[in-house]
């Protein structure tokens, strides 16, 4: 199940209120500063997994939603945050690139 907080519903209305609506995807966004729960515009792909809420659809490749669930998404005023029950590295663990987070 995927679910999205009320004051998370109220601000993606508010972003398409001037646009087309879109469909959202959550996916795994690996990064320096480790694998995190992301969002984009996206268009639906065989395999997905679908699930509306507040008129706006929510996209999730199958398997990772099968590892990720049940996932909340909740708007915290300065950005939106995911939850999920994946276990989730966090910090720099491996770019160790100078000027990086990692250095």
């Amino acid at each position: 199940m995927i679910t999205v907080t009320e004051s998370a519903q109220k601000e993606i209305k508010a972003y398409f209120a001037d646009k087309e609506l879109k469909p959202i995807r959550i996916f795994l966004n690996n990064g320096c500063g480790g694998a995190q729960l992301a969002m984009a515009l996206d268009d639906k792909r065989t395999g997905d997994a679908v699930y509306e809420v507040g008129g706006v659809e929510y996209l999730m490749e199958h398997q990772l939603f099968e590892s990720a669930k049940p996932v909340e998404i909740n708007f915290l005023g300065m950005g939106f945050k995911i939850d999920s029950s994946l276990q989730l590295s966090s910090g720099c663990s491996s770019c160790g690139t100078k000027g990086s987070c990692c250095s």
